[in-house]
């Protein structure tokens, strides 16, 4: 069974903003479904490992770094495979070529999570994993919870809603990107800086119905959003930082 999953991505008119540069979301969204193949591939897809092991997947932080914008009509491929699983959670790795060339990278973490009692499955016996993770192209890459800033700049209110969820229930992970974005105000960005990369992570589940607040800091080219519950508890954590387009290196 091969342990690269390579899946091809169109960047078409829904995935750019206003200055042609892919949205972070849309970008998350690329991650997300070839992830998703690749599991199918593997045979451990959201409905199989529910009907074996009563769990659900859940990615519980996402980084992020490109090289350069993706922009209109450009034709990325997605590269991924997988760690392998030891303990609560398993990394997935990922590379991103532009027309057959090197234009980022990228890596997530995640968890099986008991569908009835809402644990944490340890993975060290999913013999699905045994022999297929990446080898030699395994990232030394590993998440950790960002350090934010002691005080934000400003606080919005997010309504979440019946577009925000996804096949789980829940406010899908890609639409974090989108809040944090929105609450930062990229529109103001401006077409001589890119985002040149961005972590998220999912500290508690958000449904449709609910509010959130967002808190939101600027430090020069590093950008900070937090998010909040109505009861207080922490939703997700997320960091951004700038890049001039000039600074590209060909």
């Amino acid at each position: 069974m091969s342990t690269v999953y390579e899946m091809n991505f169109r960047v078409d008119s829904r995935d750019v903003d206003l200055f042609n540069q892919c949205r972070p979301s849309a970008v998350l969204g690329y991650l997300q479904e070839a992830a998703t193949q690749a599991a199918v591939e593997l045979g451990v897809s959201g409905p199989e490992i529910l009907k074996k092991y009563n769990c659900l997947w859940m990615v519980t932080r996402n980084w992020v770094e490109l090289d350069a914008p993706l922009r209109w009509n450009d034709l990325i491929t997605v590269r991924t495979w997988h760690r392998g699983a030891a303990g609560a959670s398993s990394y997935r790795d990922f590379d991103l070529y532009r027309e057959g060339k090197p234009v980022g990278q990228g890596t997530s973490v995640w968890v099986m999570v008991d569908a009835a009692k809402r644990r944490l499955y340890r993975m060290k016996g999913l013999t699905e994993f045994q022999g297929t993770d990446g080898g030699e192209l395994c990232k030394a890459v590993k998440l950790r919870r960002p350090g934010l800033p002691e005080v934000f700049d400003s606080r919005v209110r997010r309504e979440l809603g019946y577009s925000h969820t996804d096949i789980n229930g829940h406010v899908n992970n890609a639409h974090y990107a989108d809040f944090a974005c929105d609450s930062l105000h990229l529109e103001r960005l401006g077409r001589e800086r890119f985002v040149r990369s961005f972590q998220i992570g999912y500290v508690s589940e958000c449904r449709a119905g609910e509010s959130i607040w967002v808190d939101t800091a600027v430090r020069g080219d590093e950008l900070f959003a937090r998010g909040e519950g109505e009861d207080g508890g922490e939703r997700f954590d997320f960091t951004l930082k700038l890049e001039n387009v000039s600074e590209i290196v060909s």
